[in-house]
């Protein structure tokens, strides 16, 4: 395992040299829930780590126990930016006003809600016109200063509604507020990702792109063995024309997360591989 991590790491390394050359507009990220039982052992090291795997551009919104200003100090020690953080539906609903301000506080560009709170496996018509109104609301707070909020889906959105389905819904009502599609979630809820990049072209700004073993059974509820995520571009979703589709729409952050146990030496070959379709 010690050589496939130097050889990816190398590899992907170069890649990005390459990238930096060609210009391809599109930046790769990382979820840092990925990497969420590692942080718990070594912070500092795991930091470390992104860089040296040729990611800059990191989301997620925590101090791991630091004071903001150690912890901003930490990513410029690495060259890391915060790009994206999470605000939670109660927060957006209540009081998105101390969102925006964590978002400031680290310099991200983004806003992020991944969960719509609802009855387990009962999504509906109701939550999803409630999570609109909500979502329009502060996202017009969020743009007003100068942000982008988005929402994130889980899967149990694509249940049927009208002659599509609650997240076309919820796509053609987005007044204030755009989307992070997680590639995975939407293939377990029955969507297709790259037909919905191609039908909503301004809509994802940032991608969640992991991938899924091949073999792997839906979910309607949000739910599912984290264990299935592999290295994007040997499951079966179409990664690399989701990368492809996001060039031309003008996706800003291909995000990895990857949350398997095996993402440490996962997540370097996700990046080789992002960079391998970029640069086609």
């Amino acid at each position: 395992m010690v050589l496939n991590f130097r050889l990816y790491r190398i590899l992907a390394i170069a890649i990005l040299l390459i990238q930096s050359l060609s210009g391809y507009g599109q930046e790769i990220g990382l979820q840092l829930y990925s990497l969420r039982e590692q942080m718990k052992t070594d912070v500092e090291k795991y930091h470390e780590i992104i860089d040296q795997w040729g990611i800059k551009y990191i989301e997620g919104g925590g101090t791991y126990g630091m004071s903001m200003e150690e912890y901003l100090e930490l990513l410029e020690k690495n060259g890391l930016q915060m790009i994206s953080v999470g605000g939670s539906y109660e927060e957006m609903r209540d009081n998105p006003q101390a969102a925006i301000d964590k978002a400031k506080a680290f310099g991200a560009k983004y806003i992020v809600t991944f969960w719509i709170p609802h009855p387990s496996g009962n999504f509906s018509e109701r939550e999803a016109k409630e999570a609109v109104e909500v979502f329009n609301k502060a996202g017009k707070m969020v743009k007003d200063a100068g942000l982008t909020y988005c929402y994130h889906p889980h899967g149990y959105e694509f249940k049927p509604y009208g002659k599509g389905t609650l997240f076309d819904y919820m796509l053609d009502n987005a007044e204030n507020f755009d989307f992070e599609m997680d590639v995975f979630w939407v293939q377990m809820g029955g969507g297709d990702p790259l037909a919905i990049m191609r039908k909503y072209r301004d809509k994802f700004p940032l991608l969640h792109l992991k991938d899924r073993k091949k073999g792997t059974p839906g979910s309607s509820d949000g739910t599912g063995d984290v264990e299935t995520n592999v290295v994007l571009g040997t499951g079966d979703i179409d990664v690399a024309g989701i990368i492809k589709e996001a060039k031309k729409n003008g996706t800003e952050y291909l995000i990895i997360e990857d949350e398997s146990s095996r993402s440490v030496s996962q997540i370097p070959q996700s990046v080789y591989f992002i960079n391998s379709v970029l640069g086609q």
